[in-house]
């Protein structure tokens, strides 16, 4: 959908949600996101949470593109979205095929066998979504938390924490602000 598509969206088919809303499931519409972050949860049988993919400008999500019972598309920071009835999906064909991409992915940088080189590539995904170019190398700023992290790549929080000190101690990451991280251009890691 270009932005002159978007523009000619009626102002009803667009919502705004705070952050930590949950933005509505139903069986034949996806929500383009128009501005701000959101993350797609499940849950295991235990109850623990599993995310499923961050997602920003330009992406799509929605109950058409998972087959997760009790899956949820939580808002991580206030996010614009606009409602695409399915008969309007082939708009965002390319955005479809994007979110098959990351999910896929997110899915081989879970099944690093080494948890730091896990947590180190799921930044560096992170920041080739939402990463900003700096001139050390890519500045994220997703008000992500160590907990959605361990999450994300499926460890624990307090490994996350131990790993990003680390990270940090031997110059491939920076923290400069509370809710930012320095992906340095140094690392050289590739995606997955």
């Amino acid at each position: 959908m270009t932005i002159a598509t978007l523009a000619s969206v009626p102002s009803t088919l667009r919502r705004t949600f705070r952050r930590k809303d949950s933005i509505p499931m139903w069986q034949d519409i996806l929500w383009k996101i128009d501005g701000g972050v959101v993350r797609t949860i499940a849950w295991t049988e235990e109850g623990s949470t599993i995310a499923s993919g961050y997602w920003g400008p330009g992406d799509v999500v929605g109950e058409p593109l998972c087959c997760i019972n009790g899956y949820q598309i939580e808002c991580l920071t206030s996010v614009e979205v606009s409602m695409i009835p399915g008969h309007q999906w082939q708009q965002v064909l390319e955005a479809i095929r994007t979110h098959a991409q990351k999910t896929e992915e997110l899915l081989t940088i879970i099944h690093c066998k080494q948890v730091q080189e896990r947590l180190l590539k799921f930044l560096v995904w992170l920041g080739d979504k939402f990463g900003r170019p700096v001139e050390q190398g890519r500045l994220l700023e997703v008000p992500i938390t160590h907990q959605e992290i361990a999450e994300a790549i499926g460890i624990s929080r307090v490994t996350v924490t131990r790993l990003l000190q680390r990270l940090e101690n031997e110059g491939a990451i920076a923290r400069p602000h509370r809710q930012s991280i320095l992906l340095y251009e140094s690392i050289g890691l590739p995606l997955v």
